[in-house]
């Protein structure tokens, strides 16, 4: 011990000029790398700007936006645990950027360390024919008559959930109840039994929640992969998942062998996995059993991407929708009105999916709250190489650029900043008109698959909510403000009272 200490204090000073010299390096790589755009002149070493992003990330991606808007360039920069970042405020340079996805230029990451929590397995991650031929596998689970099927399930747990919310604010003797957490809880519950009905239950579905919180838990930490830190938990926790759904596609499997109707989206995908199959055997003349297939652990990979798609995101929309109509009470007299046209709860009937395709102005508040409160403001790519993204600014290998689809929510439309579903309708046609605008659910290749179930899932609920409560928000000072949890939602986590508005809830039968 004595040694050591003796070559440390003989050698310091060069230690600490290789620091130094090492630290000077990391500083002229950010400048360089920077070169005229706005962003931090001195950034500390390796970290960047982490603790900011961490500790106020409502804060910190304000002032990316602000200081990408304040440029005609509209992009801005920063650093983060080692790694270069560009943000993208305009629409046409994000529309860029979502059209080069491909290995010679930017790749989709969908989280700055995505892959390492993820695994290199997501349908993100994929280019080209593979991506094209899992997009194509994956078109049958979102079918009209998929979706019908999922609707009918989604109304069961919305309205399980509510009566429990009711049941919550009643006995809390009226006190205003925070609703995030129940709607994720909500949430979570419909996407397990709409991906994979029966074949996740009991003990397994307990197991399943308690590992998908280490996930969730995860996403907003440091990345350090080590032994007690949250993002270790999550990456650990999501093998554990993809395991747990992966025995779900294999009891999927057999019951589809057996000629059982689908009745959840894992049997919609195996039964047209195993059509497939039995085409190519009969086309090329071969053994069914030597046709290859995707195996049960790709497929629990694939449903917990789209468990992750779902989760968050919906839970956004869901409590922006209810913090909007609040405030509009005008808005929200409307959607009763147009539901009471289709739907009335003492009928004992679900909604349909032709009700659900006829409530036009129910689904324009739904597409107006996705616009103004886009769920995932970001979208992260990295560039595979060296880029050309204007004129005058290459984009480095390496860096990751966040294309800001909320941001582009803003431009174009007609008076973006007013919360106004009708330039959703068909008199103004806003969605096609400033359809380049529209980015929350992505563009190019890798727009989102499954956007049909996500505004049908808002769609119901804003129906069933307003029909069947009465609601008000328990207002306070920056209520309303945006805060990110991965997605965003608002900072009182949208409290409320809630009362019964109908004279009985609907009971439907399984």
């Amino acid at each position: 011990m004595g040694f050591l200490w003796e070559f440390i204090r003989e050698y310091s000073p060069f230690i600490v000029s290789i620091a130094i010299f090492f630290l000077l390096l990391e500083q002229i790589s950010y400048l360089k790398r920077k070169k005229i755009l706005p962003g931090p002149t001195l950034v500390l070493p390796f970290i960047g700007n982490a603790i900011s992003l961490v500790t106020n990330p409502t804060k910190f991606w304000d002032h990316q936006s602000s200081l990408a808007k304040s440029t005609p360039l509209g992009i801005s920069t920063n650093y983060i645990i080692g790694r270069f970042i560009v943000y993208i405020y305009s629409t046409e340079l994000s529309h860029k950027i979502f059209a080069n996805v491909r290995p010679d230029a930017f790749h989709l990451i969908g989280h700055p360390f995505g892959k390492k929590l993820f695994g290199e397995h997501n349908l993100i991650y994929m280019f080209g024919q593979d991506h094209k031929d899992l997009r194509r596998q994956i078109a049958p689970n979102f079918t009209l008559k998929a979706l019908a099927t999922y609707t009918s399930i989604q109304q069961r747990i919305i309205l399980k959930h509510l009566k429990s919310w009711l049941q919550q604010s009643s006995s809390g003797k009226n006190q205003p109840i925070p609703l995030r957490i129940l709607c994720r809880d909500m949430n979570l519950e419909t996407s397990q039994t709409v991906f994979v009905g029966p074949y996740l239950n009991g003990e397994a579905r307990d197991r399943f929640n308690v590992d998908y919180n280490f996930f969730n838990v995860g996403l907003m930490k440091l990345p350090i992969d080590l032994p007690g830190f949250a993002f270790r938990n999550a990456r650990l926790a999501v093998g554990r998942l993809v395991e747990t759904l992966a025995v779900c596609a294999k009891e999927s499997e057999n019951k589809m062998k057996n000629g059982d109707e689908p009745i959840c989206l894992i049997d919609f995908w195996t039964q047209e996995n195993l059509k497939e199959r039995a085409e190519t055997a009969e086309k090329q003349n071969i053994e069914i059993d030597k046709v290859p297939i995707c195996s049960h652990k790709e497929l629990g990979g694939h449903l917990f991407d789209f468990l992750f798609a779902a989760q968050d995101a919906s839970t956004s929309s869901l409590l922006w929708a209810i913090t909007l109509l609040d405030s509009h009470p005008q808005i929200l007299q409307r959607v009763r009105s147009e539901v009471a046209k289709f739907w009335n709860p003492e009928s004992d009937q679900p909604i349909t999916a032709e009700h659900l395709r006829e409530m036009k102005f129910t689904e324009a508040v739904a597409r107006e709250v996705v616009r103004i409160r886009a769920p995932a403001t970001m979208v992260p790519h990295i560039a595979g190489k060296d880029f050309p993204l204007t004129e005058n600014y290459v984009v480095p290998k390496g860096t990751i650029v966040f294309p800001s689809v909320f941001d582009s929510s803003f431009q174009g439309f007609t008076e973006p900043e007013k919360f106004d579903p009708d330039r959703f309708m068909e008199e103004r046609q806003e969605d096609r008109v400033y359809k380049k605008n529209f980015l929350a659910f992505g563009a190019g290749a890798h727009q989102c698959v499954g956007q049909r179930y996500a505004i049908n899932h808002l769609v119901l609920f804003i129906a069933m909510f307003s029909t069947l409560l009465d609601f008000k928000r328990a207002r306070m000072d920056g209520c309303d403000d945006i805060s990110y949890v991965p997605t965003i939602v608002p900072k009182d986590d949208c409290t409320v009272f809630l009362s019964q508005r109908c004279s009985r809830f609907p009971f439907f039968h399984d």
